[in-house]
């Protein structure tokens, strides 16, 4: 519990403004961050498991650089701005780097492009008008590689590290078919360092995922993960069977200057025999730059391998030579990066998908793109109203819009996990797309499809006939909310289903009598199972025999009922007997259980009629008894909220608390009837802030909302 305080103490201040931290409180966050980004860096770096988004990793440098601008005498040594990498691995030798390998400085407005610009000139006492060339090229998002040439001959190869120092993978390098082990062209330098971004493409990155699942290995999140792992392989041989490219785009030691300017530079590397980028161009300025940006970003999903930016350089090497080096970027280079949670991509498909609930979902399915560091190739499309962008009687929704397959669509990462599609550009439209048609008929079945009265959802009709939500609900059944049962996840539960082996939940307490010891087709014998595993999960589903009767009650996947919701129910009827007979009783939607139902706090008339219906409905309540009777119900043991002085409050739980942990004060808030709420509202009757309290605490005094510290919520529960 002392560390908890600690890190809550720590973080006390991640969410003050720059302009309002003291001296102290900036030390305090200097430190926060330089940790956070420090286990970031040994994720993505060292690891090539990274542990953040770009754009929260971006975000925290961001921070970081904002507070020593204000305070530059809190700048700690292991400050993110002096650090580039991650130290080498222990694994592989170690290789010092002649000329540093640094990182690049990032913007992500066009005023800062604009700034940019302006600083250079101001820097070499250029004005607005004197000529100044850029080039602009994609960046690349894989992993940085040094390689040294001698006498034309490739001789050592070695990744970034820490700038300083970096890993020596020679042996893998040679491996890859875009690094040529010996020069061509002519005028060859006798020592030439070139550098570049070791990739994988989209499609062998899909390749490469597929036989790793076949082999029940591990796969990886997306190209950039798989190119490091795979150039970071201690047996070059694995290195050797891994699909990797590079990119060549700027040289460090050499024995003669390549070229005048940059982008003869990159014209001379490809003479050489290297692959170059082929979006690289030339820019006049800020706004043939930010053209280039937009022209770029647009491609992005068609190029067929990632990129998070583009990179601007000065193209004259000798204006390079005059503006120098900061101490970990150089002065005339800069990244622009994409935003990191939207991309552009094509939408190449409308299907879709049906749920334990009947629910028909639209997914698109994308010309994959990878989004905040995950390749995403389908996006939820919400229902119908959202594609078509009008609701059923016509009227324009907000939000809505007219999406077709072939448009060109933005997809974004909605709380960094659920990808939606936000926009679509009508310029790019094909002439010959038809407005989508939702189906009014269940894919699955062949059921109806309907819509109730003012829901957004269709739904399919076919209930217990529609393989779809059999599947779906078994999944549910199954899940670690419901029953748990180890062994029996949802990839066991379609195969057991295919195969007609369980086709409702009561069919899995049956399956040892079935397809277990002595039995003429035994599970033991299936592909992938043996004796002992089949063994375990047959003891794994007996141990469910038990169960509380709030997880039954989720587990049945009653439509509108949920986790909490059914842990209320389990606490305010206490048995199954009782909470059954009081559907019974509500069935005709009027009378006392009906009344006593809806006098629940949290259950409304959707709730309460889900429930009545789902039991009297004869099929599913005959498929609902088949399973009770291979149960034993747990009584829930409802809270005795007399003279509590919270019971029936809405409370929140701020800030640091030092003698309970959080789950601690949320439980026993809970116990005595209070309801616990994460934000503070005008339905708030109590906060309780200790050490910390940052916006809830102001939200609280702005509303007028009593609060008061540990202490006093102690005081004030007591014994209760």
């Amino acid at each position: 519990m002392s560390e908890m305080r600690e890190q809550d103490g720590a973080d006390a201040h991640a969410d003050t403004p720059v302009d309002r931290l003291s001296a102290d409180q900036a030390a305090q966050e200097l430190a926060r961050l330089a940790d956070l980004v420090a286990q970031a860096d040994a994720a993505y770096h060292g690891q090539d498991a990274p542990i953040m988004s770009d754009a929260d990793y971006d975000a925290l440098v961001q921070r970081n650089a904002a507070i020593e601008a204000r305070f530059p005498g809190l700048m700690r040594e292991d400050s993110p701005s002096r650090r580039v990498g991650f130290t080498p691995s222990e694994g592989f030798g170690k290789v010092t780097h002649a000329v540093r390998m640094l990182s690049l400085g990032n913007a992500f407005e066009d005023d800062e492009i604009r700034e940019f610009d302006a600083r250079i000139r101001r820097y070499l006492g250029l004005g607005p008008q004197a000529a100044l060339t850029y080039t602009s090229e994609p960046k690349i998002d894989g992993l940085s590689l040094s390689l040294r040439y001698e006498q034309g001959r490739l001789v050592q190869a070695a990744t970034r590290g820490d700038g300083a120092e970096g890993e020596n993978v020679t042996a893998n390098a040679r491996t890859i078919a875009d690094i040529p082990h010996d020069l061509g062209g002519a005028g060859v330098p006798e020592l030439l360092e070139v550098r570049g971004e070791v990739y994988m493409s989209h499609a062998d990155f899909e390749a490469l995922n597929a036989r790793q699942t076949e082999r029940s290995d591990k796969t990886f999140a997306n190209p950039r993960n798989a190119a490091a792992g795979s150039l970071r392989q201690l047996d070059p041989k694995i290195t050797a069977r891994r699909p990797l490219k590079f990119f060549a785009y700027a040289w460090g030691a050499h024995s003669e200057p390549l070229a005048p300017s940059q982008m003869e530079a990159i014209e001379r590397l490809a003479g050489f025999g290297f692959q170059t980028n082929p979006l690289t161009a030339l820019c006049d300025g800020p706004d043939e730059m930010l053209a280039q940006y937009r022209r770029i970003e647009q491609l992005r999903a068609e190029l067929g391998y990632d990129i998070d930016g583009v990179v601007y350089k000065v193209n004259e090497i000798a204006l390079q030579h005059r503006l120098g080096y900061r101490s970990t970027t150089p002065r005339w280079a800069i990244a622009h990066k994409f935003p990191a949670e939207l991309a552009w991509t094509r939408l190449e498909a409308i299907d879709i998908q049906v749920g334990r609930t009947g629910a028909l979902s639209p997914v698109a399915r994308l010309h994959p793109v990878t989004v905040g560091g995950v390749v995403v190739s389908n996006a939820t499309l919400h229902n119908e109203d959202y594609i078509a962008g009008r609701d059923a009687k016509g009227n324009e929704i907000r939000g809505g819009k007219d999406i077709r397959v072939g448009d060109w669509v933005q997809v974004y990462r909605a709380g960094d996990v659920i990808p939606k599609v936000a926009d679509v550009d009508l310029s790019k439209r094909p002439e010959d797309a038809a407005p989508y048609t939702f189906p009014k008929v269940c894919p699955e079945c062949g059921s109806d499809a309907i819509r109730e009265e003012g829901d957004a959802v269709r739904r399919c009709t076919g209930g217990l006939i529609c393989p779809a939500q059999a599947v779906e609900k078994l999944k549910h059944f199954v899940s670690r909310a419901a029953f748990d049962i180890e062994g029996l996840g949802a990839k066991q539960v379609e195969q057991f289903h295919a195969d007609g082996w369980i086709r409702e939940p009561a069919d899995i307490f049956t399956l040892k009598d079935r397809y277990g010891p002595g039995c003429l087709t035994q599970l033991k014998n299936r592909d992938g199972w043996g004796e002992k595993s089949a063994a375990n999960l047959f003891d794994a589903i007996d141990e469910r025999r038990r169960i509380a009767l709030g997880r039954l009650l989720f587990a049945l996947g009653i439509r509108h009922v949920g986790e909490a919701a059914s842990m209320m129910l389990a606490r305010f009827y206490g048995t199954w007997d009782e909470f059954t007979a009081a559907m019974d009783g509500a069935a005709a939607g009027e009378g006392p259980d009906w009344d006593r139902l809806l006098g629940i706090d949290g259950v409304g008339k959707v709730m309460a009629q889900s429930l009545v219906t789902t039991f009297a409905q004869d099929e599913e309540r005959a498929s609902i008894d088949r399973l009770v009777a291979h149960l034993e119900i747990e009584r829930a043991e409802r809270p005795d909220t007399d003279g509590s002085p919270v019971a029936g409050k809405t409370v929140v739980f701020t800030g640091t608390l030092e003698k309970m942990t959080r789950a601690e004060a949320k439980a026993r808030a809970e116990a005595l009837g209070a309801k616990v709420s994460g934000s503070v509202s005008a339905k708030t009757d109590l906060v309780i802030a200790g050490p910390g309290a940052g916006s809830k605490a102001k939200a609280a005094e702005k509303l007028g909302v009593e609060m008061i510290d540990e202490d006093g919520w102690l005081a004030l529960i007591g014994d209760a």
